[in-house]
């Protein structure tokens, strides 16, 4: 399959440049940029086919941690903002199980994808990690699983949903809670948040769809798959510098291997 049959290029003409400033325009101005029915009919069925077929192959776990995703810190009690605990459980597939001719692959490797994501995010470059696992993950969130309230480490994710679940599984999200860079975080707005007293915003999206999100500063969550029905995701990850790799302890953590 090329990638003329995976994008739907006549709603996201994404070799023209004023589309490409038009979307820059709306990450940066919102934080998030949804692009729904990106991909094509028949791209989306053999993905839903290839992640559907590969799913046996996910390491599932769930993990603990803060919404900063560091250690706990002695100088504040357990409950405190920075060491209160949230719960993410999920399964994911890594790069290595992405068949060659997969239509993930073939979007993920193409220079016109890459140049567009680096023209929307503002980046001179992008590169897929030197790690064979962690370029092109699909995550399963079954029944009752879901991703706790998190800051990302990195400036930018690139998500395409696969398979929505029938109930459940609302990405919720709090624009610019804090200013990571400044060494601001914001632990009054986060306690905030957990006492209910802001309200997060709700991002809908069907299968199809891709996003790209600005989650360094903005905090969110998945609640939990409250369906039978499995929800599928795709993450494509780039790096602005090559030769990056995940560290081998969220490797395992994450992947559950090294290689």
């Amino acid at each position: 399959m090329l990638f003329e049959d995976i994008v739907n290029l006549n709603l996201h003409p994404v070799t023209q440049p004023d589309y490409s400033a038009e979307c820059r325009a709306k990450l940066d101005s919102e934080g998030v940029l949804v692009l729904e029915d990106f991909i094509s009919p028949a791209a989306l069925t053999l993905m839903h086919a290839e992640g559907t077929a590969a799913q046996d192959k996910a390491y599932f776990c769930a993990q603990s941690h803060s919404v900063y995703l560091t250690p706990d810190n002695p100088a504040y009690p357990d409950d405190h903002p920075a060491n209160r605990k949230v719960l993410s459980s999920k399964g994911c597939i890594c790069d290595d199980v992405i068949g060659a001719m997969s239509p993930l692959r073939v979007l993920y490797d193409e220079p016109t994808f890459r140049d567009f994501v680096a023209e929307t995010t503002g980046q001179t470059e992008l590169h897929p990690y030197a790690d064979p696992l962690s370029s092109i993950n699909v995550h399963y969130a079954n029944r009752d699983q879901e991703l706790g309230w998190h800051f990302d480490n990195s400036s930018f994710a690139i998500t395409l949903l696969i398979q929505k679940p029938d109930a459940g599984s609302r990405f919720e999200y709090v624009k610019g809670l804090r200013d990571a860079d400044a060494g601001e975080m914001n632990y009054d707005g986060v306690d905030e948040l957990f006492r209910g007293a802001i309200q997060p915003q709700v991002l809908s999206m069907e299968p199809g769809t891709l996003v790209l999100f600005r989650g360094r500063n903005s905090i969110h969550r998945v609640t939990p798959n409250e369906s039978d029905r499995t929800r599928m995701l795709a993450v494509l990850a780039y790096n602005a510098e090559p030769g990056v790799t995940l560290s081998e302890s969220a490797r395992m953590t994450f992947y559950g291997r090294l290689d």
